[in-house]
């Protein structure tokens, strides 16, 4: 059986941090349950809006919501009234007063996240499953990604079957604990049934500072031990 880990959950404490931010001992399951449904409301609402992750800060009585987002304007809406809405709505499943804070993603080409909610909702429209993958792989190698590995699952192509099958382009280093490596999971419904997609983005190495990478070895001699 294969050994897997979370990329996200393997890297937590050493390069990443927790995406929901506060300690409670009373309250723990309802803070929790609270937090699952404040994502999935902002996530349905605002699914077209390209939301890659939903940061949840809580001080006292107080919850601050950050959404990362690659089109701020469908979220904030015209004169600031779809935050304003989305607020209201988000204040109903909480007794707590809550703070909306808008975070725009520069590159959506290389958020783990987006690639794959994009490959998913492209399988949903019918185009074949390799042109997406292959093109969201080149996409994301032009604008900058260091590696990228995409995976699909499922009836691929309506096949009778069931199957596995992915692309890699670049260094995709997952047992690297310095590696900055990105994980985005999204589904297809498609008419054969559902289609899993998974995404991982390397953008390189997190390094305590004052660090150097380690130097890679050549397998010839250097000219000086030649000469």
């Amino acid at each position: 059986m294969g050994q897997k880990t979370h990329p996200v959950g393997f890297r937590l404490g050493v390069i990443r941090t927790w995406e929901s931010k506060w300690f409670e001992e009373k309250n723990y399951a309802n803070w929790l349950h609270e937090d699952i449904k404040l994502r999935a409301h902002v996530k349905e609402k605002h699914y077209s809006a390209g939301i890659s992750k939903v940061e949840i800060e809580r001080a006292a009585n107080k919850v601050k919501v950050n959404i990362y987002t690659a089109r701020p304007g469908i979220v904030i809406g015209k004169k600031g009234a779809g935050i304003e809405q989305l607020k209201k709505e988000l204040q109903r499943l909480t007794q707590n007063e809550v703070f909306i804070n808008i975070q725009e993603i520069r590159k959506a080409e290389i958020d783990a996240q987006l690639v794959a909610e994009n490959i998913a909702t492209q399988l949903e429209r019918r185009i074949a499953f390799r042109r997406a993958m292959k093109k969201a792989v080149t996409i994301a190698m032009k604008f900058g990604a260091k590696g990228i590995k995409v995976a699909c699952s499922g009836r691929l192509g309506g096949a009778e079957m069931s199957r596995y099958e992915w692309y890699r382009d670049g260094r995709v280093p997952l047992h690297t604990l310095r590696a900055d490596v990105e994980f985005g999971v999204a589904t297809a419904k498609t008419k054969q049934g559902t289609t899993g997609v998974k995404c991982w983005v390397f953008k390189g190495e997190v390094l305590p500072a004052g660090k150097e990478p380690p130097k890679q070895r050549g397998r010839g001699r250097s000219q000086e031990a030649q000469g």
